[in-house]
This record gives C-alpha cells, structure tokens and sequence, in this order.
C-alpha cells in the first residue's frame, strides 16, 4: 500500500514538473513533503504508544509469566506432565498486565493440566 502511494505521488510529481514549470513542481514537492512527514510524525506517535496502552508480562528472578495461557507444562525441579492433556482455552482478559513477583508463576489466562513446583505431577 506504501509503495503505491509512493509510486502514485512521484509519478504526480514528475508529470507536474514535465507539463507544468519548475516552480510549481517545487511547491507541490514542497506540499507533498509536508504531507508525509505529518503522516511519518502520526504513525511514530502511534508505534510509541500514543493510542490505548497495550499488554506488559513482566517476571522476577526465579518467577515464571506468560501473557496466555499456560496448558501442559512441568515447573519447578523433577516436575513431570503425563498423559492427555486438556485442549487449551482463550485467554479471558487479554488487555491486563501480567506481574510476577520473586519465585511465583503468573499468567494472564488459564493454568491447566500443569504440575507446578518442585517435585509436583499431573
């Protein structure tokens, strides 16, 4: 879509400086240019973070976080998983921050058919 436009405009441009003079070729340049660094400046601000804030999972030393779900999985020393395991399931609130603090495990979704801690099975 980009390079369309970009294409679309330069081909604009070169035809004004072909049919028309200079000068107005370089005040369409001059408007053109204006245009895109409005629509670069919007789209930085938007990347950066300008619209509604988006997920942060954040883990501590020791600590297990995962912004979904966490299906089928062994934590923790000589932790083990066996057998089937339950079909996943969405994440209920995908827009909350996820924090866990020194050694704690926390997840934005479901825990299921997880052995969790030191030695645990399922």
């Amino acid at each position: 879509m980009t390079a369309v436009v970009a294409g679309a405009a330069t081909l604009g441009l070169v035809l004004v400086a072909v049919l028309a003079d200079l000068d107005t070729a370089g005040q369409a340049a001059s408007v053109v240019g204006a245009v895109v660094a409005l629509a670069a400046l919007v789209v930085s601000v938007l990347a950066l973070g300008g619209t509604a804030p988006g997920r942060r999972v954040r883990a501590g030393r020791g600590a297990v976080a995962a912004g979904g779900n966490i299906t089928g999985s062994a934590l923790g020393t000589n932790s083990k998983v066996t057998g089937p395991h339950t079909p996943p399931t969405p994440a209920r609130r995908p827009h909350d921050d996820v924090h866990a603090s020194r050694d704690a495990i926390a997840t934005g979704g479901d825990i299921t058919d997880s052995a969790l801690g030191e030695g645990s099975e399922r």
